[in-house]
């Protein structure tokens, strides 16, 4: 099994971990949905457990997945074996269960505290082992108070490690001053990512939690100029548009990349999941799932591996 270390934690966990925000279907946010439409909670179950039994170790999560949704699936596929997983979990929004309708957003200690002890009751978990501020345009001073939070329950064994999901390497490199800071969570793939964020995490040994390395989707080769969302899928909220705006560009663009990211026989999918891994010995790409097919087809990429360093310039210079 491929694995990695998880930034200076020294956790070593599968080098591929699996994003849960599929998973917990649909919800109300602002008025828009948000997620990526109807799921089937069974077949979540099955697809998590046929991840574990593949060998993967890591799972993302936030509690605004489905409203809470998406932790108490990942409860039920795990049960007496959540010990073998490491869960980081997220939070900074507030929501209504019932209603699956986010409220609005807090990250004051009470809160905190309560969201903590909510995820962990969903999770049926004692401790969560990586907590992620959610809220990535805190200001700077907002962030360090929630840090000093996150050192208090770190003392009170209800959580192990901490990081913050914004995209500003200034604000990553003041938050990981804090002694139990081990991830710099961040957009990479083929054709998106910060340069200069994910040198940050490699001059400070986090890892980088490799968010969105199949563009929603897009990157498996899966979509056309003739695909459609349904309403409750938050792509069409984002209005998508695959014929001619910013997503039928990148679809020109991934056709040029296509033969260099499978010329070694992977899926495009487990091409740009292998670029991930090769722009970066500190990257963890986390990819979404709602089937069975698409973990077994995901994990298949641990025993590829990275793309070989020689094929990386000239991806650069196609993308």
């Amino acid at each position: 099994m491929f694995t990695r270390k998880l930034g200076r934690s020294g956790i070593e966990i599968s080098a591929m971990g699996l994003g849960c925000w599929a998973i917990g279907g649909p919800f109300w946010d602002q008025g828009g949905w948000m997620g990526y439409g109807a799921v089937d909670d069974a077949e979540s179950i099955r697809a998590l457990r046929r991840a574990l039994d593949l060998g993967i170790t890591f799972f993302d999560v936030s509690d605004v997945y489905g409203c809470g949704h998406a932790e108490r699936v990942m409860a039920e596929a795990f049960g007496s074996r959540t010990r073998e997983v490491v869960i980081a979990a997220k939070f900074g929004y507030t929501f209504d269960e019932e209603k699956r309708a986010v409220t609005g957003r807090d990250v004051s200690p009470t809160a905190i505290r309560k969201a903590c002890e909510g995820s962990l009751r969903r999770l049926q978990r004692e401790y969560l082992d990586l907590y992620q501020l959610h809220l990535h345009d805190l200001s700077l001073d907002e962030a360090l108070t929630v840090r000093n939070t996150l050192d208090e329950l770190v003392s009170e064994g209800k959580i192990r490690w901490y990081s913050w999901c914004t995209e500003d390497p200034e604000r990553i490199s003041a938050f990981a001053a804090g002694s139990r800071s081990i991830a710099a969570p961040q957009l990479v793939n083929v054709l998106e990512h910060n340069a200069s964020l994910l040198k940050v995490a490699e001059d400070l040994n986090l890892a980088a939690i490799a968010r969105r390395p199949l563009g929603m989707g897009l990157l498996t080769g899966k979509f056309t100029s003739a695909t459609s969302f349904p309403e409750t899928d938050m792509r069409t909220r984002f209005k998508w548009n695959l014929r001619d705006g910013k997503q039928a560009g990148m679809l020109a663009r991934l056709e040029r990349l296509k033969e260099l990211l499978t010329a070694d026989g992977r899926t495009l999918a487990q091409g740009c999941i292998g670029w991930v891994w090769a722009r970066s010995p500190v990257t963890i790409p986390i990819p979404g799932f709602k089937t069975v097919a698409q973990v077994e087809e995901n994990v298949r990429s641990l025993r590829l591996g990275p793309l070989e360093a020689e094929h990386m310039p000239e991806i650069a210079s196609c993308s």
